[in-house]
């Protein structure tokens, strides 16, 4: 079964429209959206979870739609958002006790083991947490509750470099069992390549691919030529190029230059940011 299922997903504000997006995210994967400020990602993950209403198309979330039966649907989905909205003069251990009367799968063990794994204090209010505390709680709360799916938008935000890899860790854990997934939004790109299955790019409210991360890092390469060799190719093979008056470096398709070609692999964030001034 598919975890997420988007089709035909439309939204339009004034001066923004997301347009016709398809995603589909299978059962223990992680799908990784990356866009630009103003992309559409957050308001994406809003669409799913019903906090914006779609103007059309249609959402599927573990097999329901996502209008129906909202309260099961949310017992599922673990939700981080850009801001965690926990009330500030609350501790950590007055969250969990608010969280067993709002999930009826919280698990309170599991919820103290990532506050020490993650080194969330315990007796300090909430609004004394820098930003990266928050995130970490948030995500400790949405690891809790027995989900099967988890949205987090910007979620590794504000985190450290080794809260990171300890975040990355426990989302790499958590789709260990395959009826799990996660649908995750992030500018700090070097995280979703280490951790994603799937990737996405968002441009302007439109998507311009979706593709298994493996497939999109074999499928292209990074070409440094002069201009007369560069002329000498295919023209379909070259995908963007960005000339100097003594070289060029262009993005190609590896299965479409000549056998023997010297190419540099391409990083999830260097493809994105070609592709994006392509679609300029």
């Amino acid at each position: 079964m598919n975890a997420l299922e988007i089709k035909h997903l439309c939204k339009s504000f004034p001066g923004f429209c997301l347009d016709d997006l398809n995603l589909t995210l299978p059962s223990g994967c992680i799908l990784g959206l990356i866009g630009e400020n103003g992309a559409g990602k957050s308001t994406t993950i809003k669409l799913i979870l019903d906090v914006l209403h779609k103007d059309s198309g249609s959402i599927t979330i573990l097999g329901r739609d996502n209008l129906d039966n909202i309260r099961l649907t949310k017992e599922d989905v673990g939700v981080v958002l850009d801001e965690v909205g926990i009330p500030e003069c609350l501790n950590t251990h007055q969250v969990g006790k608010v969280m067993s009367l709002t999930f009826r799968n919280w698990d309170n063990d599991a919820y103290k083991g990532y506050l020490k794994a993650l080194a969330i204090p315990e007796k300090k209010p909430f609004k004394d947490f820098s930003r990266g505390t928050k995130m970490k709680l948030g995500i400790a709360i949405a690891l809790s509750h027995g989900a099967k799916l988890l949205l987090l938008d910007e979620a590794t935000n504000g985190l450290d470099p080794v809260a990171r890899e300890q975040v990355v860790e426990l989302l790499s854990e958590f789709t260990r069992d395959e009826s799990h997934a996660i649908l995750i939004s992030s500018h700090i790109v070097s995280d979703l390549e280490k951790l994603c299955d799937y990737i996405a790019f968002l441009h302007k409210g439109k998507l311009m691919l979706c593709e298994e991360k493996d497939l999109l890092m074999s499928r292209y390469g990074i070409l440094h030529c002069t201009k007369a060799q560069l002329a000498d190719l295919d023209p379909g093979a070259v995908l963007h190029k960005t000339e100097s008056p003594y070289a060029v470096e262009a993005l190609v398709l590896r299965d479409a230059v000549p056998e023997g070609t010297a190419l540099s692999p391409i990083s999830i964030e260097e493809l994105f940011v070609f592709m994006s001034k392509e679609a300029d």
